[in-house]
């Protein structure tokens, strides 16, 4: 199967990040959301993000305005009828990706791929709330999407071969690189990323280190890029708590307990960057 054309349910972090590439690597794309305002900004972080690219000789200028004009945007979910894949990329919970799902398959031809961007809830469990499960599949980017190559092409139980070879072949096309993934809670990224962006949550909580020297000693003695509280306020203090939150029920290990803290960031609306404040502070865009 040849996909021609890329539906995005979603214009968050993810779902903009996903048009964008799709859009650059000469797809149609139809973005989705529930409001024009969300869809309004989406579309002006990923023209924001294009034009960072152009400055820095990445992408040139007519190959941005190629890629804007193939992105067309709505609030109705019909217009997913000529997409050739679909991709949700939601918030991470069960119940509303499943709900997102179910509409998605109403409106897609019966030839057409469903897959969620989902970054640790069961592909298996998803694909089985759904009419087509063979037509179901995890794709699992990493944020920012422009930046990163990384996209775990995840196989649920039902998952037909087809439907695998598709997507792998639509990822390299996308520019990055696949790798496949057996289903399983958090697959193989998370699975050893975030327990231990946890860790770094509970030795900051135990006063061990600032948060600065808690990066710093991972950055240089770890050989990591970006500290892991640093991170954790790049992905979404909301998001590393949803996916220990999952691990802990999946596995039923106390070892998958999130911190406290983490979990009190997060109650008090401190989600990193999106929000402006995190672990650490950040100026809003």
């Amino acid at each position: 199967m040849r996909i021609e054309t890329v539906g995005v349910v979603g214009a968050g972090t993810m779902g903009n990040g996903i048009a964008q590439v799709a859009a650059i690597a000469g797809l149609k794309v139809v973005l989705v959301d529930v409001t024009e305002a969300a869809l309004a900004k989406g579309v002006a972080t990923l023209g924001g993000s294009l034009a960072r690219l152009v400055e820095k000789g990445k992408v040139e200028a007519s190959s941005r305005d190629a890629a804007l004009a193939r992105i067309e945007t709505s609030t109705d979910y019909q217009r997913l009828g000529v997409a050739d894949i679909v991709i949700e990329a939601a918030t991470e919970n069960v119940e509303l990706k499943i709900r997102i799902l179910r509409q998605i398959e109403g409106v897609v031809r019966n030839d057409a791929i469903i897959a969620s961007n989902t970054s640790s809830i069961s592909i298996t469990t998803l694909a089985a709330t759904l009419c087509r499960p063979e037509r179901f599949i995890g794709m699992h980017f990493f944020n920012p999407v422009p930046l990163l190559p990384l996209v775990e092409v995840i196989r649920g139980l039902q998952t037909g071969t087809e439907t695998a070879a598709a997507v792998s072949d639509l990822t390299t096309r996308l520019g990055k690189s696949p790798v496949n993934v057996r289903n399983a809670p958090g697959f193989v990224v998370n699975r050893i990323l975030v327990p231990m962006i946890n860790e770094a949550f509970f030795v900051l909580a135990d006063g061990i280190a600032t948060a600065e020297e808690i990066d710093t000693g991972m950055m240089l003695g770890a050989n990591h890029p970006i500290g892991p509280l640093a991170l954790a306020d790049l992905v979404g203090l909301d998001v590393c708590l949803s996916v220990m939150d999952v691990f802990l029920k999946d596995f039923g290990d106390s070892k998958y307990r999130a911190c406290p803290l983490l979990r009190e960031l997060v109650a008090a609306g401190r989600l990193g960057r999106k929000t402006g404040h995190g672990v650490y502070r950040y100026e809003k865009a």
